[in-house]
């Protein structure tokens, strides 16, 4: 068994890996253990028993991100045994389960939760985007989110990205929201 780290026992990000599907099913499990949780999601027209309506569904599959301590969700998987259908991402240098700074978390939430439906979610960010300018926006409805000026879809917008897992890129964003970072 391995030693004991500090990081074991602090409140951090981490990235989950859900199997099948389930992710909401694991929220509420995780929730019932007191563990913040968080789903990003998205709308989507359905059409069921011939009704049309808007559904909210996660939008990226078998994806969770839980703010605990690593201990505790150790424990939570080993309590599942084989059946577990929760996994930590790991970061493949590292070889550690990948944690998610505080402050690209937030942004991330606050982007996410935003209600526009232009969002655009990536699951890998091309090395050509992060070339982008630094930025803050300053005004609008992602005052306070920092990331980088990306062009997608022929319009500006901010990518904010986790690294080594995704980036969400903002809907349009006029240049004069926007205040350089140094």
């Amino acid at each position: 068994m391995g030693l004991k780290t500090e990081s074991d026992s602090a409140m951090q990000w981490f990235a989950l890996r859900v199997t099948y599907g389930r992710e909401l099913k694991l929220q509420s499990l995780l929730r019932e253990q007191g563990i913040e949780t968080f789903i990003p999601m998205k709308n989507i027209i359905k059409t069921s028993d011939g009704k049309t309506g808007l559904a909210s569904v996660p939008a990226i599959n078998n994806l969770i991100f839980a703010y605990s301590a690593k201990n505790t969700l150790n424990d939570w998987i080993k309590l599942e045994g084989e059946t577990s259908m929760t996994r930590f991402i790991w970061d493949k240098n590292t070889r550690e389960p990948i944690v998610v700074p505080q402050r690209q978390m937030e942004d991330f939430i606050k982007v996410s939760e935003s209600g526009c439906e232009d969002l655009v979610y990536l699951s890998e960010v091309s090395p050509k985007l992060r070339e982008g300018q630094r930025v803050k926006v300053i005004s609008g409805p992602f005052a306070g989110i920092e990331g980088t000026v990306v062009r997608i879809r022929q319009s500006r917008r901010v990518l904010v990205e986790l690294p080594g897992l995704m980036a969400v890129a903002t809907a349009y964003i006029q240049k004069e929201r926007l205040a350089i970072k140094p």
